[in-house]
C-alpha cells in the first residue's frame, strides 16, 4: 500500500504551491481567488448558490456540504451543469449512538433489552455538528449513483470499531474516498492506513509535512490506486 496525501488547509495562507490542497470556504474567497490557485474549496453549511459562484469563477472542484444532505437534487443539478469531475462531497461523520429499550409486549413475564442498532454505523453530521440520523454509507452510495466522484469523509477514528467502519468505506467507495480528521488534533494516521485501509488522506498542514512518518515500512509498500484530488478526470 502506498497512500496518497493532500493538504487540508485552514485558510489561504496554508495553500502550498504545487501541493494538492483542500481549502475551507470563507466569504473573502471572492476577493482572494488569486491566492486559491488550484486549491479545491470545501463547503460546510453554505447553499448551492455559493457552489455555483465558485465553480463559475473557475475553482477546480467544490466539495458540497450540508446543502446536499438537505436536498439530494443539489448534486444532480451541479453535476449536470459543471460535470461530475468538479463536484465532490464534504461529509463529517460520527458513530451513531446506541439506545436501549425494554420490550415487554411479546411476553409479559419478562423484559427483553433491545438495542437501537444491530451493528455500529457512522451517521452524517449537520453543518453545526448536530446528528442528522442519516446513515453515511448508504447515503454516500446514493450520491455516487448521482454522479459524485470524490468524497471528503471527516471522522475522528478512535478505536477498532471506527477503523472497521473506515475499512468498509474504503471497500465501498474505493478511490473516490479521501479520509480526514474531524476534530482530533493528533489522529493515529498510521493506524488509519494499516488497519482502516485508508489509501487517500487529507491532512492538516502540520500532519501533511510529517506524512512520511505514517507510511508503512518499504517492504509492505504496494502501487497506489486512485489519483490526487486535483488531477481526477
Amino acid at each position: 500500500m502506498n497512500p496518497r496525501f493532500c493538504c487540508l488547509a485552514r485558510n489561504t495562507t496554508e495553500v502550498l504551491p504545487g501541493v494538492p490542497t483542500l481549502l475551507p470556504y470563507s466569504p473573502r474567497l471572492a476577493d482572494l481567488m488569486h491566492s486559491v490557485g488550484r486549491a479545491q474549496v470545501v463547503l460546510n453549511g453554505e447553499p448551492e448558490s455559493v457552489a455555483n459562484s465558485l465553480l463559475d469563477a473557475g475553482v477546480t472542484r467544490v466539495f458540497i456540504g450540508e446543502a446536499a444532505l438537505l436536498e439530494s437534487a443539489t448534486i444532480t443539478r451541479l453535476v449536470k451543469r459543471f460535470g461530475a469531475a468538479r463536484i465532490g462531497l464534504h461529509v463529517p461523520v460520527k458513530r451513531q449512538a446506541v439506545s436501549w429499550s425494554f420490550e415487554t409486549v411479546s411476553n409479559a413475564d419478562f423484559r427483553v433489552v433491545t438495542p437501537s442498532l444491530c451493528e455500529p454505523i457512522w451517521e452524517v453530521l449537520r453543518a453545526n455538528g448536530e446528528r442528522s440520523g442519516v446513515r453515511a454509507l448508504s447515503w454516500l452510495e446514493e450520491m455516487v449513483h448521482r454522479g459524485v466522484q470524490s468524497v471528503l469523509l471527516r471522522a475522528d477514528i478512535c478505536d477498532d470499531t471506527d477503523l472497521n467502519l473506515c475499512a468498509g468505506m474504503v471497500e465501498a467507495l474505493g478511490d473516490k474516498l479521501w479520509v480526514a480528521p474531524l476534530h482530533d488534533p493528533a489522529p493515529a494516521v498510521a493506524d488509519w492506513i494499516n488497519f482502516g485501509q485508508a489509501t487517500q488522506l487529507a491532512l492538516p498542514i502540520a500532519l501533511y509535512h510529517r506524512r512520511q512518518e505514517f507510511l508503512p515500512p518499504p517492504a509492505a509498500s504496494a502501487p497506489a490506486t486512485g489519483t490526487a484530488p486535483e488531477s481526477r478526470s
